[in-house]
């Protein structure tokens, strides 16, 4: 009533609704232990079998809000409403009609009061110029012996809070640099921000790169430059450089080696399922509460156990990344699913048939595996793609138990032993390795 009435008034239709309350309404109270107070009018009554029926009428209320009908699917909008002039989004960059190239620049004022809000990076040996010095390019120092690992990643947000969708990604982007068994340093960061006022401009700016530069801060990294635009949706990715004596590559399995995976599978399969309101709250916690983990702690169990290879799990899956590592150490595996470890609430949301939107294009991985079919119901969550997935490792086998202790011991409670690396099948009539034989 209260909103029609709103709708009729900020439309100027008359007349308004009148609005009668009605003389008797149900109160429910319950007073503890299963039990509970009714009053209608004058009439009041008490008892367990009120609570039951205060129950009843509490589970089908909350089951509107969890048994949602399903989301109609249909393409992004591909540009802003168009802005009227002399408004305040018409201004710094807010014009009307929005330019491609560098007139897609967020403007300069707003970038400049967004980074100024920013704490000030802590000085860093190994950064001459960076983020306060407005240059055209950050400056570095690269000590002498040491290798310089660099990578980047970028993709769209899949969160409403910007602040918490900087600290993902930048997790995400160090992962990289964890998997070669580098030390984060510098990172640069491209940012696309949605059309909106310089202020919500600013703000979503602000709260982006206070997420990411708090992470890097956590592993001893500084934020040193980028780039900012406008586009239809925000985005963000991280070109992250970091040292190392030696690079950890994804060649160097070993028959006998054991897999070790870090964290738990199904953040494809849980932001589909959130996508399309499906998702349990617990189930969405516990994910995000998986993305914001960093892979420092689990690189460093790895390096000091001696790992053969190694590399995360990100896009293509867990089966898709294991069959890269495979095939560059020339190498099969052994892998065991009931040993994998899932994400709450992951394997319910794959019985109802929700997936990934890159789900089918890992699934051509399948064709690797000995053992099960690739359309089998069980290999589904092997092909879902991760996001601040876990670190994929080989390890000697005599050190697996020390692993194993070490990763427990340093906070890493979702790490599993997941397979055995195997010689590759000589008959085989491919490219040596690259199978996987899954123990069911």
């Amino acid at each position: 009533m209260l909103a029609e009435n709103l709708a009729r008034l900020a439309l100027g239709r008359r007349p308004l609704r009148p609005y009668r309350p009605q003389p008797l309404a149900l109160a429910l109270l319950s007073s503890g232990d299963r039990n509970a107070v009714a009053s209608w009018g004058r009439l009041t009554l008490e008892g367990r079998w009120v609570w039951r029926l205060k129950d009843r009428i509490d589970r089908r209320w909350m089951r509107k809000y969890q048994e949602l009908p399903a989301m109609a699917e249909g393409p992004p909008p591909l540009r802003a409403a168009p802005v009227p002039a002399g408004t305040a989004a018409s201004v710094e960059g807010g014009a009307a009609m929005r330019c491609g190239g560098c007139g897609s620049k967020v403007a300069s004022a707003v970038l400049h009061r967004a980074l100024g809000r920013l704490p000030s990076p802590a000085p860093h040996p190994d950064v001459l110029v960076g983020l306060r010095g407005g240059e055209d390019a950050a400056v570095l120092r690269v000590p002498p012996g040491k290798l310089l690992v660099q990578s980047v990643d970028h993709f769209r947000t899949f969160l409403d809070d910007p602040w918490l969708f900087g600290r993902i990604a930048a997790h995400h982007c160090l992962s990289d640099l964890f998997a070669m068994g580098a030390e984060p340093r510098t990172a640069q960061a491209m940012v696309t921000l949605p059309f909106a006022p310089p202020a919500k401009v600013e703000q979503d700016l602000f709260d982006l790169l206070s997420g990411v530069t708090e992470t890097l801060s956590e592993a001893d990294a500084a934020l040193v430059g980028g780039h900012t635009a406008e586009g239809p949706e925000c985005a963000l990715g991280l070109t992250v450089n970091g040292l190392c004596d030696t690079a950890l590559l994804k060649a160097g399995a070993a028959a006998g080696d054991r897999l070790f995976l870090t964290k738990p599978l199904g953040t494809g399969i849980v932001f589909a399922a959130d996508m399309r309101a499906e998702a349990p709250g617990g189930t969405v916690d516990a994910a995000l509460a998986s993305m914001l983990r960093s892979n420092a702690a689990a690189a460093r169990v790895f390096r000091a156990c001696g790992a053969t290879s190694c590399t995360d799990v990100t896009g293509f899956g867990l089966l898709g990344h294991l069959v890269e590592l495979l095939r560059a150490s020339g190498a099969d595996a052994e892998l065991d699913l009931a040993a994998l470890p899932r994400l709450q609430g992951a394997d319910a949301l794959l019985a109802r048939g929700i997936r990934s939107s890159l789900h089918e294009a890992n699934a051509a991985f399948g064709a690797a595996l000995d053992g099960l079919d690739p359309g089998d119901p069980r290999a589904a969550l092997l092909y879902d793609p991760q996001t601040s997935g876990g670190l994929l490792a080989s390890v000697p086998d005599e050190r697996a138990d020390e692993c194993a202790s070490a990763l427990a011991a340093a906070g890493c409670g979702a790490a599993a032993r997941i397979g055995t690396v195997l010689g590759a099948d000589p008959t085989d009539p491919g490219a040596p390795g690259g199978r996987v034989r899954v123990r069911a």
